[in-house]
């Protein structure tokens, strides 16, 4: 079978679970080698040719819609979460509702640095629906380390997330080992990099991980938020659930880890954390006339 580069394939050990998009190829052990990377699921992986299929656009489209429907149930849900949030914060703001004040709401801003730039652009039209500030960049993993002291200094984010592809290949070590990963290191040397800058974990909350990431050395190096517990795969979406629910929480407030989990795609098995508090400040007075003018 004819297979070329961006071409979506399914591997058929695996029964074709996972769509992949494929990027590179490779020869091993005088065999030629596919590298993919999921279509929703921030996995990389490699495979023989022998072993892939073409998707038929009809299977891809009945695969995109389950994710979809996924998609927007967790849409839902959060958007409720954050309706319940403002609420309370507008009874607060108004003393129980007794002044009849305007206050305005400021939600953490958001630098997504993301290895890939398909996930990246899925990323931002969330963030978007959701109204969370943010800004994306595409940055290859091996390089997040050496830019993201820099980039810190410039956008100076309240969230930072580090994201793209990762993977754990039993053939290069056990679980524990972190160089048994395609870029757990890199994600956790980032984050390192980035608590040189802010040490406070309340001051910068960070998301960071991908598919299968050694969680524990991630947390360690000073992730608020981190994948993957279980070693298992996580939707492409699941960092914007985690740092909206961040920037939507009032700064005095306490977050619990498994609020935020709840209304990702993944759940617990694919992330985890610790308690982190939220960013959201709210002001007053509100200026509907300056606000319109600007």
């Amino acid at each position: 079978m004819n297979i070329n580069i961006m071409d979506i394939v399914g591997r058929v050990s695996y029964h074709c679970d996972i769509l992949f998009r494929v990027i590179d190829f490779r020869e091993q052990n005088g065999q030629k080698h596919a590298i993919l990377y999921g279509e929703d699921i921030r996995l990389i992986a490699d495979a023989p040719i022998e072993d892939l299929i073409t998707i038929s656009p009809s299977t891809r489209a009945k695969m995109a819609e389950e994710y979809h429907s996924m998609e927007e149930q967790s849409l839902q849900l959060f958007r409720q979460d954050v309706e319940l949030i403002k609420q309370r914060q507008e009874y607060e703001a108004t003393d129980g509702y007794s002044k009849s004040l305007s206050y305005f709401q400021m939600p953490g801003r958001v630098l997504h640095l993301d290895g890939d730039p398909a996930y990246l652009e899925k990323c931002l039209n969330l963030y978007e629906k959701i109204g969370v500030p943010v800004t994306g960049i595409h940055c290859n993993e091996k390089e997040m380390p050496l830019k993201i002291g820099q980039l810190i200094d410039y956008y100076r984010p309240d969230i930072l997330v580090i994201t793209g592809h990762d993977a754990y290949s039993k053939a290069k070590g056990k679980k524990t080992d972190i160089n048994a990963y395609r870029h757990s290191k890199q994600f956790a040397q980032t984050v390192r990099e980035a608590r040189k800058k802010v040490p406070h974990l309340d001051q910068l909350v960070i998301f960071a991980g991908a598919c299968q990431s050694h969680f524990e050395s991630i947390i360690h190096a000073g992730a608020n938020f981190a994948s993957s517990p279980y070693r298992v795969n996580i939707h492409a979406l699941d960092p914007v659930y985690i740092v909206a629910k961040i920037s939507f929480t009032p700064f005095m407030e306490r977050i619990n880890v498994w609020d935020v989990l709840r209304n990702t795609l993944t759940g617990e098995k694919g992330l985890g954390g610790i308690e982190t508090k939220g960013v959201l400040r709210t002001g007053m007075p509100f200026n509907s006339e300056h606000h319109h003018e600007s």
